[in-house]
């Protein structure tokens, strides 16, 4: 397709000299867009088509570039992109060096905040608006535009509490597609639902809002009249009654996708005093049929090609499997052997591979909405009555729970299993879903038993353990295809490491899945002429003190590895270890994730980027044998460097 109007749009000032078919045009282009960028890698998909009217309709309507705008989650981002002056850069999203795929005000002043959590918009909207407020008269508006799955989270009631009391004049654009990534659930998502009951609620709806909000309050007794009549239809209609108890003024429900019907509405309510919430209706997916029948597979669908305008000709899906996958199998055998085990996930069904599991046994599965504080506390409490409870979260979103996870279960020590998927470096989502953080906020706590497969083999064996023990437990694996080293099964028994092979010269002590590439850097390294070992460590916490301080004393060096952050990580814990024992720890190197925030890429190039691979494991044993040890060469050391055993 031919843009004819996408590469002119320079700012979204640039949007008020079109008419009404050129901007239906822009619309028509940017979806094209979004189906093009899919065409060679995985994106954020069908939430982004079915916010491309909403996008351009806000833009038309307000200044952001004085403006405030949060988009709550930041996934949806794309239009946005696409029209405050990113086209040209827009093919390379979410590749390293290229755009974000979330909002980053690094690229452009329109992107405030870094959003990649739902549940924030409307709390840092609030501040904007305060903030502004104290700052200048010019009487700056501020916009959040927030999903209907994202809603439930507690903070979002807890900002809407308070916007009512600080009655500033704010919008709360409420995106209602009945869809989180996965289709919504809970007492909210059936409330709002009323409002799609029959034709003629929507459309009655719309005339009566449009109207009641227009009626001046003029003289006490008309303004009683008025506002029992107010009161009445809206308790006839339903829909905005919940947030016109909270201290907001509710409107619509309208279509998201009539750009001219949008526009004129957010004219409308642009300069209504006081907290306001447009009700808005979008489709997951709309513009293009195969995302619109399935939004929860399109949300980020492996690239594919297209048959024509709507059709799919071949979806290039990878065919190995995940850990993500050998855990959910994992979950799903030992709910067959063992009744008390049960499931909680936030609104992540889908990416956590529990539609099975769901489908299955329903009764022990429960999916809470974007709600990871009460999916934890909740956990607590089924666990204190008998049951078994996994929490299986992604690692970046369980940090929104830290003060459950100490209170409701660890202080209680309470045998519930977390199962933090995503752990280590994300690729392409970047740094606000780089899970690099648990390995430091999980082992803080006592009880807490922290663990992380070298492989495969290891997960299985890790899930039946932390079933049985009887307090918490955390397994944390990568966003990634499995390892598999052959080598003799070894129990997981607490605390116990294993030693895959003992090296006189080196000791490689690998925390997760990373061990697969130590093993290949070992036997690289023994081709050289270096004896370096390696320890799969299985345990964060409690530290198998044993081996690993053996290492530490008869080894020329020991180098940790770890997909996570150096910070408090499992480095940390063989240096606080080795400390306690009086140890030397000049020897020791710690590789993993430093005190950054790591940028979106293909996860293969992050971990080489910061020494996190096969090569930069033999470069380290170099340097450090360099340094402690004799290095001996071979005439094996000529050899293709990319070639090794195992």
């Amino acid at each position: 397709m031919n843009y004819e109007f996408l590469p002119h749009i320079n700012s979204p000032k640039d949007l008020q000299a079109l008419s009404e078919s050129e901007l239906q045009q822009v619309a028509a282009e940017i979806r094209e867009a979004l189906c093009h960028v899919v065409s060679d890698r995985a994106a954020h998909f069908a939430s982004n088509l079915g916010v491309v009217e909403l996008c351009i309709a806000l833009h038309l309507v307000y200044d952001f570039s004085r403006d405030r705008l949060i988009w709550d989650t930041g996934h949806q981002i794309y239009p946005h992109k696409l029209i405050t002056g990113r086209y040209n850069e827009f093919k390379t999203i979410r590749q390293k060096g290229g755009l974000m795929g979330y909002p980053n005000p690094a690229e452009s002043p329109y992107d405030l905040f870094m959003t990649g959590h739902a549940g924030s918009s409307v709390s840092t909207v609030l501040g904007l608006k305060a903030a502004d407020d104290l700052l200048f008269t010019d009487n700056r508006k501020a916009v959040a535009v927030i999903g209907d799955g994202a809603l439930p989270s507690g903070i979002v009631f807890e900002a809407l509490n308070n916007a009512a009391e600080l009655n500033k004049d704010m919008l709360v654009v409420l995106n209602d597609n009945q869809m989180g990534i996965c289709p919504r659930v809970g007492g909210l998502a059936k409330y709002l639902d009323k409002a799609r009951t029959t034709g003629f609620y929507n459309g009655l709806k719309k005339d009566v809002s449009w109207l009641l909000n227009k009626v001046p309050m003029v003289g006490e007794s008309v303004a009683d009249t008025l506002h029992q009549f107010k009161e009445s239809v809206k308790t006839f209609l339903h829909g905005g009654m919940l947030f016109e108890e909270m201290g907001f003024r509710y409107i619509g429900p309208i279509d998201g996708h009539d750009l001219k019907g949008l526009t004129e509405t957010l004219r409308m309510v642009k300069d209504i005093k006081g907290p306001t919430l447009l009700h808005v209706f979008t489709e997951k997916g709309h513009g293009f049929e195969p995302a619109l029948a399935d939004p929860v597979k399109f949300h980020t669908p492996p690239p594919f090609q297209r048959n024509g305008q709507n059709g799919i000709l071949k979806i290039n899906s990878s065919s190995s499997v995940a850990y993500t996958n050998v855990v959910s199998s994992g979950i799903y055998e030992a709910m067959q052997r063992d009744d008390r085990v049960c499931v909680l996930t936030a609104a992540m069904c889908a990416g956590n591979k529990l539609a099975k599991i769901r489908s299955d046994f329903p009764d022990r599965f429960f999916d809470v909405g974007i709600c990871e504080g009460h999916a934890v506390a909740f956990a607590g409490g089924m666990a204190k009555s008998g049951m078994r409870p996994i929490v299986d979260i992604y690692s970046t979103f369980l940090q929104r729970s830290f003060d459950q996870i100490f209170q409701e279960v660890a202080l209680q020590n309470l045998p519930v299993t977390f199962c933090l998927d995503r752990s280590g470096l994300t690729g392409p989502d970047g740094a606000t879903h780089n899970g690099v953080f648990d390995n430091t906020y999980m082992r803080v706590f006592p009880n807490m038993v922290c663990m992380a497969p070298g492989d495969e083999r290891d997960v299985k064996p890790m899930l039946d353990f932390a079933l049985t023990h009887d307090g918490p437990v955390s397994i944390r694996y990568p966003k990634t295809g499995i390892t598999n080293l052959e080598r003799p099964d070894t129990p997981v028994e607490l605390g116990k490491s294993e030693v895959y092979e003992w090296g006189t010269d080196g000791m490689f002590v690998a925390c997760g899945t990373l061990f697969n590439s130590c093993v290949k850097a070992a036997s690289r390294l023994k081709r050289e002429g270096l004896n370096v070992g390696v320890i799969n460590a299985r345990f964060i916490k409690p530290l198998d003190e044993e081996t690993i301080l053996a290492a530490v004393r008869e080894c020329g060096f020991v180098v940790t590895v770890e997909e996570s952050s150096l910070e408090g990580g499992f480095g940390s814990a063989v240096l606080e270890a080795a400390n306690r024992q009086g140890l030397e720890t000049k020897h020791i190197r710690c590789l993993g994730i430093p005190d950054q925030y790591i940028e979106h890429g293909d996860r293969d190039e992050l971990l080489s980027d910061l020494g996190l691979d096969e090569a930069g494991f033999v470069e380290t044993a170099r340097e450090l044998a360099g340094q402690f040890g004799s290095l001996q060469t071979t005439e094996d050391h000529s050899e293709n460097p990319s070639e090794s055993t195992v």
